[in-house]
Parts: C-alpha cells; structure tokens; sequence
C-alpha cells in the first residue's frame, strides 16, 4: 500500500503571526518617519514664510539708507530736504509719527513714473486696522515721487511688516552713535549724512528674542555742508 506524502511546505500559525508582528513594527516606523518629517517641512515652511516679509523690509531700508542724497544748503531744499531720524518726528502727509525721513534716489523710473528717481521715503509704524487681533504694529514705507509736482504730490503707502513691537534708527557720526539727526532743523548740530545708519525692529509676542539689527554704511557726504574757517591772517 502505497501513501502519498505531501511535501509542500506551509507556514505556520506562529510564522503568521510573526511576519504580522514585523510587518505592523516597519509601518510604525515608516509613519513615525514619514510624520516627523512632514512636521519639519511645514515648520520650515512657516518660518520661510515669516522670513520673507522681514528680508523684503529690510531689503528696501538697506537700499534707501545706501542711496541717501546728500543735504544741500540754501533754501532752495526740493530734491534734497535732508536726512531726519528720532523719535515723533513728524513729516508732511504722514498722519502717524515717523521713525525716519530720507531723500534717497531708489526710485525706479518707468512709462507711468517719467519724473527722476529722486523720492522723499519715510518709515513710520501704524496702529493696524483690525487692532483688536493684531499683535504690534504694521510698519509702513511712505513714498513721495513727483517731488517738483505743482499741486501737492502723490503719497503712496507700501505695508512692509506687520507684528511689529518697534523700530529705532540710529546714526553715526563717526565718533558715536546718535539717536536724533535732524539737518534741517535752524539749529542743526549735523548738516550731514550720518556716517553709517544702525536700524533696530523688534517684532511682537516673541518673548526673548534678538531684535534685527542692520547696520548700513552711507558713503555719500556733501563737502559743501562742511564749515570753513578763515586761518588768523588770512
């Protein structure tokens, strides 16, 4: 009598529940890591989007405070009004205190601009619309382009950065650093450009944090603002 054996092999109950076992520990891990590293993108992604606006801010301070256009003497003061920063300043067509007012030549000409790129710049910060959810405050670029307009010229207000806790411009006069400069005061101590200009901005509900600190050298000086002085005999 002859028994046939079969001699193909199967897995076992407890080889099942093994490979189960293994299986279910890898796709743990896969979702462990594959999670973690969704969270590290969006928390990337949140931080580049909270750069941006800040890099963009201090992009056009950088650019307008390197362009400065020096102060002239006379009364004659149109394209060059002078270089103001401290604290409550007040400037034409600016309802809020400004922070800094510059004549600084950035201003890109184009078929709807054909003036000079000569433009007075000021930066100011103001209470936000919405107040009631806003942290800080939003900071705003103001410019005046059309400076030889007959009529009152053009104001035009550009959002830089909202969030803002404060901003301080300080000036270097080559010795110390100053947090008032005014050229066009009858009693200016400066009739220049600062040497360098040292911007602060502190952001709101950021507790403990670094404020951004730029510094940015002004190469432009007016000889003709220096004062003469006649040698004894001459």
């Amino acid at each position: 009598m002859n028994i046939k054996t079969n001699n193909q092999g199967a897995f076992t109950l407890i080889e099942m529940i093994l490979a189960i076992g293994i299986a279910a520990i890898v796709l743990i891990a896969v979702n462990s890591v594959f999670f973690t590293a969704l969270h590290l993108r969006n928390d990337t992604a949140e931080m580049v989007d909270a750069a941006s606006p800040v890099d963009a801010a201090v992009t056009f301070i950088q650019r307008d405070l390197a362009c400065a256009v020096t102060p002239t003497n006379g009364t004659s003061k149109v394209l060059s009004g002078g270089f103001r920063a401290g604290n409550n300043l007040t400037s034409a067509g600016v309802s809020d205190p400004v922070a800094v007012e510059m004549f600084t030549a950035s201003g890109a000409l184009s078929e709807n601009t054909p003036w000079g790129d000569v433009q007075r710049v000021t930066y100011e910060l103001k209470t936000p619309l919405n107040s009631a959810s806003a942290n800080g405050r939003d900071l705003y670029r103001t410019v005046t382009r059309n400076l030889l307009a007959i009529n009152t010229p053009d104001i035009t207000d550009q959002l830089m950065l909202s969030g803002v806790e404060s901003i301080k411009f300080s000036c270097y006069d080559g010795a110390q650093w100053d947090d008032d400069w005014d050229t066009t005061s009858p009693t200016a101590i400066y009739t220049n450009l600062p040497a360098a200009v040292k911007v602060d901005i502190k952001m709101a509900g950021l507790l403990n944090a670094q404020p951004i600190e730029i510094v940015v050298p002004i190469d432009s000086q007016s000889r003709t603002n220096m004062v003469l002085t006649t040698p004894a005999g001459g």
